[in-house]
């Protein structure tokens, strides 16, 4: 069976109308992206930085995933199909993928602030119990904070990630605009003259060579990929 390797970033969830930070502008949901995912801006306010991922945990619960992430799921009864997401949603998982590697940390889920990946300290929240009182602890004492990859911070999966990057038969970058590193960095890792499809409305620069470029959204560029990869 073929693997295929999928690359996510955040053009995958608009269409389901959940915004990840994006860079453009240095604003995520009108907030200045070092107020609400920097270690400095964590420290200085932490009140503010749970309250802001409350907010965006209750729009998450509310959303579902759209026709991309459904077509992705769907290739799974043909292809051997990894996810590796730099959103920190749960749409490829309410979609239905079984294998997904989040680069930037989970939404649905919090952790310690001295060991923020320590599993005995991570939970998992659920639409019922998604919101955080301001100053509630860990099991280790320390503040619960969000289980999110803060600017500046290391990228634990980054390492898993590569590996299903070496081992794949076709790669498929969606909706990422390969500027933000580490991640972007996983295109280099394919074997030479593996097959690369990128799919984005906008122009992606990238010096890689040998890539088919799908001048589509999430959805719309699925259907393509799955008509030239048949």
């Amino acid at each position: 069976m073929k693997k295929i390797v999928f690359l996510t970033g955040a053009g995958m969830s608009v269409e389901s109308g959940f915004k990840t930070f994006r860079g453009n502008d240095g604003l995520w949901e009108n907030y200045p992206v070092e107020q609400v995912a920097s270690h400095e801006g964590w420290l200085q306010d932490p009140t503010l930085v749970t309250n802001f991922y409350n907010m965006m945990r209750k729009k998450l619960y509310d959303a579902q995933p759209n026709e991309g992430h459904k077509l992705i799921h769907d290739l799974e009864k043909d292809y051997d199909v990894t996810v590796i997401t730099q959103n920190v949603d749960n749409l490829h998982e309410k979609a239905g993928s079984s294998k997904v590697i989040h680069l930037h940390g989970e939404l649905t889920k919090v952790c310690s602030s001295n060991e923020p990946y320590n599993p005995k300290y991570i939970q998992e929240l659920g639409p019922d119990n998604s919101q955080v009182a301001p100053g509630t602890k860990a099991a280790d004492g320390s503040l619960l904070r969000p289980f999110i990859v803060f600017f500046g911070e290391s990228v634990p999966m980054l390492e898993p990630a590569a590996k299903e990057v070496q081992q794949a038969d076709i790669f498929v970058v969606i909706g990422t605009s390969l500027n933000v590193y580490p991640a972007a960095g996983l295109l280099y890792y394919t074997k030479p003259g593996t097959p690369i499809y990128l799919i984005d409305p906008n122009a992606v620069a990238t010096d890689q060579p040998g890539i088919t470029y799908i001048h589509k959204g999430a959805s719309e560029g699925m259907k393509e990929l799955i008509e030239l990869i048949k």
